[in-house]
């Protein structure tokens, strides 16, 4: 161990380094930007630069302060460092960095007993002030409340100013903002008078005692004079704060940044400081790292042009990855009638993939939201293959799906026989006593709520079919359903093992695997549906992306057409991957349900021949068919676009795409029927916009 220690003492920290993580990590003191790519090393570069700092005497070991913003990144610091023979450097979270300091000061600048840090009760705190206003006290009301306050203490937003900034920043949690901010206001006393702190406390009483006591300022700048900042596109206003403060005017910070991986601003992160670090630092040291030594180079490929739709990218933080690995396969693409077959789909792929020597624990399965793994769980095992859920419970586990079960298990034993009203409504009654409802409510939490029991009602649709067409049971049909959800829970909760990774795209940020399938990618989920500015839809884009460069060798996307079997088919994939499935993949087919009448396939206006892709069907012509758009109405089409996506507040493609446009100003209908029979106008569009539409094309025809 001796002799190892010795020989990571005397080692050039660095040797192995490539000639920008050696610019970066060998870099004078000072201010210094590393601009890092996904899978480019930059653990291993900001590890190294703080060695080679300590090796060439610049800076004592203990005088380093690195923070990030997990406590298995901060681990793996420290981890590296040890390698590297580095004892005495810290490598923290923000908040442990904080709660530290703050102990430490305290008798100087509070006095007394240390205050206790909230745990496990905040919800109770926050529960106990909603109840004083009379505002609701359910769980999920109170855990968007306690959200909120998190993300107005990050932003340091304090209850006066919260209605204001609340109204600018679009901040929507299902109540009125002035409720909010009293809420916040009453939590904070309430905390105050228990002589309580909460996590962002410790980062805003660490903030104010270096910046309000002198002394203790200086003893903490006389320290710590060198500092590192991981992932710092994800820093907050209260954590960029903090850090100012540990500066103290200094200028001996690194940061490492990526603002394509941004995907953290419902919490108050912002690439902000990460964008203006060399208008703050105009003599510092710039690297930009783009060499992936993770994937391979057709999984890089994808991912540069996943982020290469983005808008509004400052060309200064613009990465273009460089694969450095050996070729491997080309990302898949493939299109299901409905979530059970894909999913059944990728439980087939999986087990292949086991069976061809990739370890179960190198591969992963991404979806969107929480609420998506139950159809895979299901899947997984009933291949027989073992899965791990990582960042979120198993479905059945969940609390509102617990609870539902309860209800359900009850309404079943009070049902004496058999009903006339059919399972999904009959299930629909149970769950709208816990608050469920046909629409998606407000409020992060509330819709993670309402996704579970929306699940089960889905089921409900599932298997209403099932039950009518197989089931000779004469058992009330709620009493199958509910054998029927036992079952599957019974067949959902295998030992814990190295299996499978089941996550959401959020839980795998900063993970890595072999094989990665991203699943559901349909517009709706990803991006998803409440994603209605064009700020949320370019986060959800960075979301995509980071699911993309996850995967080192095997990349697999897919998405269905339908939630249930024999359900309408009217999902569509999603935007971000226009552009992206090659010309000749199957995927790019437009698919139909095998109940279709072949008489019924669409036919080019022009040709006459059978049409395949997406944009000819909307179209209604080949691709090498002659184009008789109209280009005057075309371009008014576009001017009411613009206005209309301006009065709603969203991206213009969310109203109509462009070959939306480009379909209605060569076909001209004259009616709604006219409208509906183009490709992507459904019911929805027809509501909001079909008037509007009509009236330009009724404007157009001379005569009328």
């Amino acid at each position: 161990m001796a002799s190892a220690q010795r020989s990571s003492r005397s080692r050039d920290p660095l040797d192995g380094l490539d000639p920008e993580q050696r610019a970066a990590a060998s870099a004078p003191r000072g201010p210094v930007c590393v601009l890092a790519g996904a899978g480019t090393g930059k653990t291993r570069t900001i590890t190294r630069r703080i060695a080679y700092l300590v090796r060439q005497g610049h800076v004592a070991a203990g005088q380093v302060l690195a923070v990030t913003f997990t406590a298995r990144a901060a681990g793996e610091l420290r981890a590296r460092l040890r390698q590297l023979g580095v004892e005495g450097a810290q490598a923290r979270t923000f908040h442990a960095a904080a709660l530290r300091q703050l102990r430490y000061f305290w008798p100087r600048v509070v006095g007394g007993e240390h205050w206790d840090l909230i745990d496990n009760n905040k919800l109770r705190l926050v529960g106990l002030a909603a109840g004083k206003l009379g505002m609701p006290i359910e769980t999920e009301v109170l855990r968007d409340l306690a959200g909120e306050i998190e993300w107005a203490k990050a932003c340091l937003v304090g209850p006066d100013d919260y209605p204001s900034v609340a109204l600018a920043r679009r901040r929507d949690i299902g109540h009125p903002a002035e409720r909010v901010a009293e809420a916040y206001r009453t939590y904070e006393e309430l905390k105050n008078d228990r002589r309580l702190l909460d996590f962002d406390d410790l980062l805003l009483h660490t903030t104010a005692a270096l910046e309000e006591h002198r002394g203790v300022a200086e003893e903490f700048r006389d320290r710590y004079r060198c500092f590192v900042v991981d992932e710092y596109q994800d820093i907050t206003p209260a954590q960029q704060r903090l850090l100012q403060a540990w500066l103290g005017g200094r200028d001996d910070v690194t940061v490492v940044g990526d603002v394509n991986q941004t995907i953290y601003s419902f919490g108050g992160a912002s690439p902000r400081p990460l964008l203006d670090f060399t208008r703050k630092y105009p003599d510092a040291t710039v690297v930009r790292l783009e060499r992936d030594y993770r994937s391979t180079p057709q999984v890089v490929e994808l991912a540069n042009r996943v982020i290469s739709g983005a808008r509004g990218r400052p060309a200064g933080a613009r990465l273009r990855l460089v694969g450095q690995r050996p070729d491997g396969p080309r990302p898949t693409f493939a299109e299901y009638e409905d979530e059970p077959t894909e999913a059944a789909a990728v439980a087939r792929k999986v087990r292949d993939l086991i069976g061809a020597g990739v370890p179960a624990g190198e591969i992963a399965v991404l979806f969107r939201v929480n609420a998506q793994s139950e159809t895979y769980e299901r899947a997984l095992a009933d291949a027989g293959v073992p899965y791990q859920i990582r960042g979120g419970e198993r479905f059945f586990a969940r609390q509102e799906v617990r609870q539902a079960m309860t209800a359900l298990r009850t309404a079943a034993a009070a049902q004496t026989g058999a009903s006339a009203t059919d399972l999904p409504t009959m299930v629909g009654q149970v769950l709208s006593r816990l608050g469920w409802s046909p629409r998606q409510p407000t409020g992060g939490a509330a819709r993670e709520r309402w996704s579970g029991l929306q699940a089960l009602h889905e089921l409900a649709q599932d298997l209403e079919a099932e039950f009518r067409a197989v089931s000779t049971d004469e058992r009330p049909a709620l009493a199958r359903y509910v054998a029927e959800l036992e079952q599957r829970a019974a067949s959902q909760h295998p030992p814990e093992v190295d299996g499978v990774t089941l996550a959401s795209l959020h839980a795998a940020k900063g993970l890595e695997w072999d094989a990665v399938f991203l699943v559901g990618i349909a517009d709706g989920t990803v991006p998803i549906q409440h994603a209605t500015t064009d700020d949320a839809v370019e986060e959800e884009r960075r979301l995509f992306y980071v699911g993309v460069t996850r995967a080192r060798e095997h990349l697999a996307l897919s998405w269905s057409l339908s939630r249930t079997p024999g359900g309408r088919p009217h999902r569509r994939r999603s935007r971000f991957l226009h552009g992206l499935v090659p010309e000749e993949d199957a995927a790019r087919s437009v698919r139909r349900p095998a109940r279709r009448r072949a008489g019924s396939r669409a036919v080019c206006r022009v040709c006459g021949r059978e049409l395949n892709s997406t944009v000819e069907v909307k179209l209604g012509r080949c691709a090498d068919c002659p184009s008789d758009v109209d280009e005057e109405l075309l371009e008014r089409l576009r001017q009411w676009r613009a206005e209309k996506a301006r009065e709603l507040g969203v991206p213009a493609f969310v109203v109509f795409t462009d070959a939306t446009l480009v379909a209605i100003a060569e076909q001209r209908p004259a009616d709604v029927r006219g409208l509906v029979s183009i490709s992507g106008i459904g019911a929805t569009k027809i509501e909001r916009f079909g008037e509007d539409v009509l009236t330009l094309l009724t404007e157009d025809v001379p005569g009328r």
